[in-house]
């Protein structure tokens, strides 16, 4: 029985039953070492020589008779381990937070690469195992799979080790399997209860990686399910408003259009056309490359709703973005009986007031907004189309509000879910398997991709003679930096590194300074002195990533380029080159490691937004993809999106044979796994009990 004090360090650290215990999988596994005396260290440590005493393990138990602490710059923990037959000094650095766990009196084993000065032994960062009088000391199984879990300054690793073995028994025995039988037997996959044993205390690394598949099939399988589930529900239980289209309504539309739709954009609205004629509510996602002209696609779909006398709605995820897209449909629509609105947050509240009461009148016909549109004050007379810009910016629950907001009774909005990050396909269709896919490939005519070099820190100063020689012949310039402001992590910041500039390399030259913490108003302000031709150069955080369109920007500096993702350098070299001069990209970074030089690379050599995507998956796996996307969705907690591709793919398969065998997973035999899928995503992904 523990104690009520071990009982809250445990709950702390998420464990509060015997079921929590059982999913509290271990991060890796340590090969144990038999346990030595100092004296046994020092006599088989004197024997090697320099290179492998720098690689030797040991596994030393003592008791600390000794602490030190130095801080500052060096800071570092020093103690000193006695076991009766000699003394070993263990230094920890950079880790203040191992000074609760060690004093003297206090006993436990460290483990580590020890080494020989002066005759005496020492360890450098070794691991520390507390030997609490709670866990009982047990002799160490040589060349046993040691698990290593995810622990806590109060709660140890071996602390969760010893209660897992006290009661893997009753874990083991009392897993509920919720696979059928057959598809159990069919993938040869052991019951929960042997795969739960395999991964806590496993004869093998491949028993533990047999465990370990077992139970990511399980989680990515429940996922699957209930996007079966959704888009079940989406084309039996919902209906929208059918919004018909003729040839005349759409070519007035389309004459409203600042230019010629190209191929891949007609065959998106052609892909919306038959969705927007259905009863059936639309459910799309529209991904294209930077440039690509997804705006256009969507400002066709909402004047779709608008031509039937409808209302239409368009999130984007700041107010930056939302102002613009304002702006340049007010440009399209201008001389149009087309009635819009704005809404943000940091609108007057006289303000707010009028527009809502306006868009619950229906006074307004198309309403561009941030998450202010998703307020509960906020309602709409007829909301037929809904399209939200940047979706991974946004969570299910979102994406739930707006689908709510028709204000016809019984109908849900038509719904456009926009990204310009482009999603591989398998991902795509597990992570958004609810919706439809339409792509734009490529850019619009007369625009070209980007020049992109990648430069190290140290011919900065090259780099920016370049730029003051290009602002001076008329280009203008975005330098992004990845701070705010100077937190002492040795990064640039917007501030300090446009007065830099200003007294030194652009010195001269009219620089503004542009990030997420200023006012919406002040924002507006300089961006708008930027598109005016009023500053030559902007110094600005990733708050320009999406959506800003200045025409004459045609030079894009990243400092701390390897800090960003792939993806998201696409996004910000897509500012540039847009207004018909060519765009240059410089990105200046000090990659530490190989793949980190190879995304470098890989965004110098590629101008394929879609390329980029495959690249980045196989580099650095699919976790930017997704962002809010999971927002109150049930975590992954064995699943790994990055290592699981195969069984993601897999695990698809099995839930459209299990749906296409039982569409409303009605049998017994599956009857628990149903209960799992709706108690794990029933309210973030809004499906009900459809048996």
């Amino acid at each position: 029985m523990l104690d009520p004090l071990a009982v809250g360090r445990l709950e702390r650290i998420g464990i509060h039953t015997l079921g929590d215990l059982a999913w509290h999988l271990p991060m890796r596994y340590e090969t144990e070492m038999a346990e030595e005396s100092v004296q046994e260290a020092i006599a088989a440590t004197s024997l090697l020589d320099a290179q492998a005493q720098r690689t030797a393990i040991r596994s030393i138990r003592g008791e600390i008779d000794k602490v030190r602490r130095t801080t500052g710059r060096h800071s570092r923990i020093e103690a000193n381990l006695t076991d009766g037959t000699g003394t070993i000094k263990l230094t920890w650095f950079h880790m203040p937070w191992m000074a609760a766990r060690l004093h003297p009196g206090a006993m436990g084993v460290a483990r580590g690469k020890a080494q020989l000065r002066k005759g005496k032994l020492e360890m450098v960062n070794p691991r520390w195992e507390d030997a609490s009088p709670e866990v009982p000391s047990t002799a160490p199984e040589v060349g046993r799979l040691k698990p290593i879990y995810r622990a806590s300054e109060e709660v140890a690793s071996a602390h969760i080790e010893w209660l897992v073995r006290q009661t893997l028994r009753k874990i083991t025995s009392g897993a509920e399997d919720t696979l059928p039988e057959p598809l159990r037997a069919r993938r040869a996959l052991p019951t929960l209860g042997d795969a739960l044993r395999m991964v806590h205390a496993p004869t093998s690394m491949d028993e533990a990686r047999l465990g370990r598949e077992r139970l990511a099939f399980d989680e990515l399988l429940r996922l699957q399910l209930a996007m079966a589930i959704r888009r079940w529900e989406v084309r039996h239980t919902t209906k929208a408003i059918s919004l018909p289209c003729s040839e005349e309504v759409r070519a007035k539309i389309v004459a409203r259009l600042p230019f010629q739709l190209s191929d891949q954009q007609a065959n998106a609205c052609a892909e919306i056309d038959e969705d927007l004629q259905r009863t059936l509510p639309m459910n799309r996602l529209l991904q294209g490359d930077v440039g690509s002209g997804k705006t256009a696609v969507a400002v066709y779909a909402m004047l779709r709703a608008v031509a039937h006398g409808h209302q239409a709605a368009l999130l984007a995820p700041t107010e930056i973005l939302a102002e613009q897209h304002h702006a340049v449909i007010e440009s399209m629509l201008a001389g149009s009986r087309v009635r819009t609105a704005l809404v943000h947050g940091s609108m007057r509240t006289a303000d707010r007031e009028m527009v809502r009461m306006g868009i619950e009148a229906g006074a307004f016909d198309l309403v561009v907004g941030t998450h202010a549109l998703l307020g509960g004050d906020v309602r709409f007379r007829s909301l037929a189309v809904a399209v939200i810009d940047e979706q991974h910016r946004f969570g299910v629950e979102q994406r739930a509000v707006l689908r709510g907001k028709s204000g016809a009774e019984g109908a849900m909005p038509h719904l456009l879910v926009m990204t310009a990050t482009p999603i591989p396909r398998t991902l795509a269709l597990t992570f958004f398997g609810d919706l439809d896919v339409s792509s734009l490939r490529g850019l619009l005519p007369g625009r070209t991709p980007p020049v992109t070099r990648v430069m190290p820190p140290g011919r900065a100063g090259e780099v920016y003679d370049w730029v003051r020689s290009r602002l001076q012949s008329g280009d203008q310039a975005f330098i992004v930096v990845p701070a705010v402001e100077d937190a002492g992590h040795g990064l640039k910041d917007v501030a300090t590194h446009a007065d830099r500039l200003a007294r030194g390399k652009l010195a001269g030259l009219r620089i503004g300074q542009l990030h997420g913490q200023m006012r919406s108003e002040d924002a507006e302000r300089v961006l708008q002195a930027f598109r005016n031709k009023e500053l030559d150069a902007l110094v600005a955080t990733v708050v320009i990533e999406v959506g800003v369109d200045i025409p004459d920007a045609s030079i894009m500096v990243i400092e701390h380029a390897e800090r960003f993702g792939l993806a998201q350098l696409h996004q910000l070299r897509g500012r540039v080159g847009r207004g018909g001069r060519r765009g240059y990209c410089v990105l200046i970074g000090d990659p530490a490691t190989d793949v980190a030089r190879q995304r470098l690379q890989s965004v110098a050599s590629c101008t394929d937004g879609f390329q980029l995507a495959e690249m980045d998956l196989r580099l650095r796996g699919p976790g930017e993809f997704f962002g809010a996307r999971q927002s109150g969705m049930a975590p992954l907690l064995v699943a790994d999106l990055d290592s699981d591709l195969p069984l993601i793919e897999e695990t698809r398969h099995e839930a459209e044979r299990i749906f296409a065998a039982d569409p409303l997973l009605r049998s017994s035999e599956i009857a628990r796994l149903r209960e799992d899928v709706l108690t794990l995503y029933g309210a973030s992904l809004g499906i009900g009990d459809i048996g």
